[in-house]
């Protein structure tokens, strides 16, 4: 009897299985992708290629400096009793700058003035014994060895005379040299001693840079440095700043790189400056080689990289090859893969020579994952939903949550 029941509850079971199977299939999550279990398609982003304006750049971080920086030496030693300027001051020409202890030579132009003085008399009296033995001579008044001696004290005391005059324009040079005057009008860019401190020449006490002009010099790998050419345009950027903060182009460029390095060096003159550029700040110099119009240009983010190892036959060396392709929408249901030969790029945005055609509707967000001939689903960015992990329905998520939920943890 037990036996019968169970049988007739058995068959009652699968009649209503076999009943509901059009009704299950139709409510099931998934039949709108391709039936029962079908995977679902993936939500995505897109974009009309479109054509745009291009450069291929070349960038590189300088600092701003002035064409001609001019160390200030002090010609005379001695203390600085005044300090006139101080950092980021602006100089003219000829400005005093420091002063320095000027007794011992204003003593010694005393002195040079003193014995020039002396020696000037001496001349004076020399010459006119001079010129008189030389009237006696005539005359045969005097004798040779008194003319002689006329003559050789005349030349001596003018000899004096001359070197007293020397010694009066070096005193006086270095008295006027206590004062250190700015050899060019600029800015004060450096100060090495305080009141106080010994002074000493050959020894730097300011620099000032020049306002005549300012440069940034680069240096750059052997690919953009021979892509660099004298007269190129250059466009200065701050790292805070999205705007161009000053213009110039490429005046000088090494003939060889360094041997140590690799690097070439390339000057670059300011033509242009706002507010923000000053001497040593850090820029980014952007040296626009060529410019192309009307380029097929996707952005960065949308290009799917594959990379592949190859054996190089030649050099039997490993090597990684890389290509880049995108997804194209088709009918907006389909993803199309593209293989892509790529151009210039310049930021986030690269050219593309071949694979696509104006208007094209490429795939920007989501495309991870994809393969070609998935399906898609097109979204705008406040519709768009990232992929997630397949969810479970019906009755048998139902069960597997009921068994995960028992499973012991």
């Amino acid at each position: 009897m037990k036996n019968s029941f169970f049988l007739i509850a058995l068959l009652a079971v699968l009649t209503i299985s076999c009943g509901s199977d059009d009704s299950s299939e139709s409510s099931s999550p998934f039949s709108r992708f391709g039936g029962n279990g079908g995977r679902p398609a993936t939500s995505v982003e897109t974009q009309n290629i479109q054509l745009g304006s291009i450069a291929d750049q070349v960038r590189s971080y300088g600092n701003v400096k002035a064409q001609n920086v001019i160390s200030v030496l002090p010609q005379v030693s001695n203390r600085l009793t005044e300090i006139y300027v101080d950092l980021g001051d602006t100089v003219r020409q000829g400005q005093a700058l420091a002063k320095i202890y000027d007794a011992t030579f204003r003593d010694q132009l005393s002195q040079a003035r003193s014995q020039l003085q002396q020696t000037r008399i001496a001349v004076r009296r020399d010459s006119s014994e001079y010129e008189r033995q030389k009237s006696l001579m005539e005359r045969d008044l005097t004798s040779e060895s008194e003319m002689d001696i006329a003559q050789a004290a005349y030349q001596s005391s003018r000899a004096q005379f001359e070197s007293a005059r020397s010694s009066l324009t070096q005193a006086q040079e270095d008295f006027n040299n206590t004062v250190v005057r700015a050899p060019v009008t600029g800015v004060i860019t450096s100060r090495a001693l305080e009141v106080g401190d010994l002074a000493t020449t050959g020894t730097e006490l300011f620099q000032v840079a020049s306002t005549n002009g300012y440069e940034s010099r680069i240096y750059l790998p052997v690919q953009d440095w021979r892509a660099v050419a004298v007269g190129q345009e250059v466009n200065l950027r701050l790292s805070n700043e999205s705007s161009v903060s000053a213009r110039g182009i490429v005046s000088r460029k090494s003939p060889q790189l360094d041997a140590t390095t690799g690097l070439g060096e390339v000057v670059i003159t300011l033509t242009s400056m706002g507010n923000s550029i000053y001497p040593g700040v850090l820029a980014e110099n952007v040296i626009n080689i060529t410019t192309k119009d009307q380029a097929l240009i996707v952005p960065r983010s949308a290009l799917v990289e594959q990379v592949e190892t190859v054996i190089n036959p030649e050099s039997n060396t490993i090597e990684l090859e890389r290509t880049y392709s995108v997804f194209v929408s088709r009918g907006d249901s389909v993803a199309e893969r593209r293989q892509l030969e790529l151009g210039i790029e310049q930021g986030d945005r690269i050219e593309v020579l071949s694979g696509l055609l104006p208007n094209d509707e490429i795939i920007i967000t989501g495309q991870s994952g994809l393969e070609d001939g998935a399906r898609i689903a097109v979204a705008s960015g406040d519709q768009f939903q990232a992929p997630q992990e397949r969810q479970i329905g019906g009755q048998e998520g139902q069960e597997e949550q009921a068994q995960q939920g028992n499973r012991p943890q």
